[in-house]
């Protein structure tokens, strides 16, 4: 009878169930935060120990590879550096938070495995402490974006609260981004190469290194299409003071929603197997 009422608790008891269980790894997962922070803090503390600079090594590489590709590429196109080398940093700094974050919510649960299958840890905390990683290391790189932000006086003009609103959109998308590859690549090992693959192909399709509008026009559907553009534009713009088309929060708004309740929907019918396929 034990053994039976142990199944019957355990197995699988429908969708709504299933659910149920989905939405109370969630609640719990963000009612431990702190928890998720604090193994996020630990990432990259232990990273870095014995380090001189820590992680401001990775700021200072991505410093001069912005002065670089602002220098010699702003040539090359005959841009200004007014106008390019805040358009570059901004675009390394944050496409990079986004691509990263993706490319290591590959290795989310795989990573979290001995930690998984030994304690009842909320699985939504092991996505949050990726995310909250490249947070942290975001927070070093706004020396980058502060540095060219004051140096060619764009914080006059920058619309920071729209700008604020932008970088919403960006973690929240991002975050559902990397729970989804995070549960497939549980099960498949290829992913993180095909992911990697995608969002290298994405650093030359998005307007990270390269102008908008020196594009034709019968070729904006390449921008319009690409989430990584609206993702990025929806924080670069503002802080340059440009305006926003309102169709670029529209496409982040719908691409949250709908995303977020695809990855819910999968992780409801996977929680149970996750731990298996590690």
């Amino acid at each position: 009878m034990d053994t039976a009422t142990h199944m019957l608790r355990t197995g699988r008891r429908g969708a709504l169930f299933e659910y149920q269980m989905a939405f109370r790894d969630l609640r719990a997962s963000i009612e431990r935060i702190d928890l998720a922070w604090s193994l996020a803090w630990h990432d990259v503390v232990s990273r870095y120990r014995g380090s001189i600079l820590g992680p401001l090594w990775i700021t200072l590489s991505m410093g001069l590879m912005v002065l670089g590709i602002g220098v010699l590429w702003g040539e090359l196109f005959r841009v200004s550096l007014q106008q390019f080398m805040p358009f570059v940093a901004l675009g390394i700094v944050f496409f990079g938070t986004v691509t990263t974050t993706i490319n290591e919510g590959c290795e989310t649960f795989v990573q979290a495995a001995g930690m998984l299958s030994q304690t009842s840890l909320p699985m939504f905390t092991f996505v949050w402490r990726t995310v909250l990683r490249n947070l942290i290391n975001l927070a070093h790189h706004i020396v980058i974006v502060l540095a060219v932000l004051i140096y060619y006086g764009y914080w006059r003009v920058a619309n920071y609260p729209v700008a604020a609103l932008g970088l919403f959109f960006l973690i929240v998308n991002v975050a559902w981004i990397s729970m989804l590859v995070a549960i497939v690549s549980a099960r498949f090992r290829d992913i993180p190469q095909i992911v990697a693959s995608i969002t290298q192909a994405a650093a030359i399709m998005t307007p990270v290194f390269w102008l908008p509008d020196r594009i034709p026009p019968r070729y904006h559907l390449i921008l319009d299409a690409n989430p990584f553009y609206h993702l990025l534009q929806g924080v670069r713009a503002p802080l340059m003071g440009l305006g926003v088309a309102p169709h670029t929060f529209a496409f982040l708004a719908a691409m949250g929603v709908v995303g977020w309740a695809l990855v819910f929907s999968v992780f409801a019918n996977t929680r149970r197997r996750i731990v298996h396929y590690l």
